[in-house]
């Protein structure tokens, strides 16, 4: 059986994010850093909910495909981007954003990646979905919408300007 979030629970989530963020950190500068493919588009509608506020706020991209573990996945997407990070990151606070935290491998390239542009001051994590089943110690920060899902299950977001629709669709998978 499938399960799908709509547009509206989406948009929840990302506001959900905003102001934990924005409750967190109390106007402090602020870099978000989205994660290709989605987790940038995640830290745009972020950085625009925050914008309004009396802060410094820079908005960055974090292309990680070289950067990970499971080089399978570049023969199924051989596409890379370019990463795209306009301010200094040695001292800065940056929040990672993510589209959906599995294993936390995604994250642990990030942070490798990260580090090819300086040594932040800190570093947080916010997703838009956190499903579970970690393989690796990472924890997020801010959640925007927690699943349940089995481990075998797959979840796939779909975002306004990489797919043309919000939508989350969780496609249940069971052990054969």
């Amino acid at each position: 059986m499938n399960r799908t979030l709509d547009a509206d629970a989406i948009a929840q989530a990302v506001e959900t994010l905003a102001t934990a963020i924005r409750e967190r950190t109390q106007g402090q500068p602020i870099a978000l850093v989205g994660i290709r493919s989605r987790g940038d588009e995640v830290a745009e509608r972020l950085c625009n909910l925050l914008a309004d506020e009396d802060r410094e706020l820079e908005l960055g991209i974090l292309d990680i495909s070289l950067y990970r573990d499971d080089f399978e996945h570049l023969h199924e997407n051989p596409k890379l981007q370019e990463s795209d990070i306009p301010f200094p990151v040695d001292g800065a606070h940056i929040i990672l954003v993510d589209d959906v935290l599995f294993t936390g491998r995604t994250i642990r390239a990030a942070l490798d990646a990260l580090s090819d542009y300086g040594r932040p001051g800190k570093v947080e994590l916010a997703v838009l979905i956190d499903r579970g089943h970690r393989e690796m110690p990472i924890q997020p920060d801010y959640v925007g919408l927690k699943l349940s899902t089995n481990r075998l299950d797959q979840v796939h977001v779909s975002l306004e300007t990489t797919d043309g629709q919000d939508r989350v669709e969780i496609v249940e998978r069971t052990m054969p």
